[in-house]
């Protein structure tokens, strides 16, 4: 496993990179209502990242035929934009996107509610945010990598939500995937030391039902096996010699 570390330059240019991902991600926040459908969302998503200069990521990795994946429900992961997806009040959509950056890549994912949600929805998207968070309370450096997976199983096990263990986290630099993978469930092994200058994708996906999912016949989009609803929450960060630095954060 060759993870890297990256120079004082290469973060700089990281944190620009993350930096402007942010950025569209808060737009698109703001953006999402009822009646709009997932194909405006990556409309929208493209025009603001080439705004900045930067290049979509997503788009035509390994085939992936958009710039933002957009989710929607029982969507976990990777959902294809169409123009004849409409988003309806009530349910709960999952950005993922990143950019790239003068060669350097940024990636992040957020689950939003579209309209009033229900309350079992509102709190699957929280508790799926905060496993991040208390993921990222052992991203420190002397830490061990799933260090991390731990934390963030140990939290969520509690809700007897599914933890999806088919798709993982990762590292990210000149490269949108990059080792290492970062598992969102607890591990025999404490895997490889964390060191200052790592960059990392931590990302878990979250069910309210089972963990189990499955593939549609696009090759792409990941739904939850049993229908149940799935949130998504993703920030690039970076180990430090002290707290993590979270690139995407807004």
């Amino acid at each position: 496993m060759a993870i890297s570390i990256k120079s004082a330059r290469e973060i700089e240019l990281m944190r620009e990179s993350c930096k402007l991902l942010a950025d569209v991600f808060q737009n698109l926040e703001h953006a999402i209502k009822p009646g709009m459908s997932t194909k405006d969302i990556d409309v929208m998503g493209e025009k603001m990242i080439r705004a900045h200069g930067c290049i979509p990521n997503f788009l035509n990795y390994n085939g992936y035929p958009a710039s933002i994946c957009v989710s929607v429900n029982e969507e976990v992961v990777h959902g294809i934009p169409r123009a004849d997806h409409i988003l309806q009040e009530g349910d709960i959509v999952s950005l993922d996107a990143g950019l790239i950056y003068k060669g350097y890549h940024s990636d992040m994912a957020r689950t939003f509610g579209v309209g009033e949600i229900s309350k079992e929805a509102q709190d699957l998207i929280d508790r799926t945010k905060q496993s991040f968070f208390e993921g990222v309370k052992m991203a420190r450096e002397g830490n061990h990598l799933y260090d991390i997976s731990r934390a963030i199983d140990l939290y969520i096990s509690q809700f007897g939500y599914g933890i999806v263990t088919d798709l993982v986290g990762h590292g990210i630099g000149t490269k949108l995937h990059e080792d290492p993978q970062i598992p969102n469930f607890a591990q025999r092994r404490r895997g490889p030391k964390l060191q200052s200058g790592m960059t990392l994708a931590v990302e878990p996906m979250i069910n309210m039902g089972r963990s189990d999912v499955e593939w549609l016949d696009d090759d792409w989009t990941v739904v939850s096996e049993d229908g149940s609803l799935s949130a998504h929450y993703e920030n690039t960060i970076l180990i430090t010699d002290g707290d993590p630095e979270i690139l995407t954060l807004y």
